[in-house]
């Protein structure tokens, strides 16, 4: 009788500390990166970088690009940017985001991506060089290092 009293104690508390912790809302995280790929129909590059979080985590990453579509070209972002939202933990940033792109540029060119996996979302921002023609659909993944 004892221990299902302190199971029942237990199954109270944890019903009101679980959804406190989604209460407390969504995290904020930022992405520093680096990447380097090409296309010619296919699509695919990879590169590293760096989420930083308001939590004070911080976890080195791997980057994957896989797509395809009319495209060509060849890119290299150095010190490129972005932004989560929607995530309750680090581990949410973790995965595949889809996106759908247009993008032209040569020698130096710029540009911006919106993204999502689910419920969180990742804007890209980044400088680079090389260049680039084409409409794509793209996945890009993001692992730990």
């Amino acid at each position: 009788m004892k221990n299902a009293v302190s199971l029942m104690a237990v199954l109270f508390v944890s019903a009101f500390v679980a959804p406190a912790a989604q209460a407390a809302g969504n995290i904020e995280c930022s992405l520093r990166y680096d990447l380097s790929g090409w296309s010619v129909f296919y699509k695919t590059a990879s590169g590293t970088g760096t989420i930083t979080c308001d939590n004070g985590m911080r976890m080195p990453v791997t980057l994957k690009v896989k797509g395809g579509g009319l495209t060509v070209g060849k890119s290299k972002i150095v010190d490129g940017t972005g932004r989560f939202s929607g995530a309750y933990s680090p581990d949410d940033l973790f995965g595949t985001y889809a996106a759908v792109s247009a993008h032209a540029g040569a020698v130096r060119s710029s540009g911006a991506v919106a993204m999502t996996k689910g419920d969180i979302s990742l804007a890209l921002a980044g400088t680079g060089k090389g260049w680039d023609l084409g409409i794509d659909g793209t996945a890009f993944t993001i692992e730990r290092r």
